[in-house]
């Protein structure tokens, strides 16, 4: 049985969007973004912050941290 093709996420959509340790090393465009009409990948060192800022399209991403 084939596997569903991972879903996409619209580059630049959102302005916020939340990660978890699965999506470390973050990087902005995230994969699943369309990257044709997005930026060059950037790596955000949220790990320590809990939360970055993608210099190139102003995306906010919040680390969210198992309790």
């Amino acid at each position: 049985m084939a596997s569903a093709p991972p879903k996409e996420i619209p580059a630049n959509a959102q302005n916020l969007y939340e990660v978890t340790a699965a999506d470390l090393p973050l990087h902005c465009p995230m994969n699943g973004m369309s990257l044709w009409n997005s930026h060059p990948r950037v790596y955000l060192p949220i790990a320590a912050s809990g939360r970055e800022r993608c210099p190139y399209c102003g995306a906010v991403y919040v680390l969210k941290r198992d309790n």
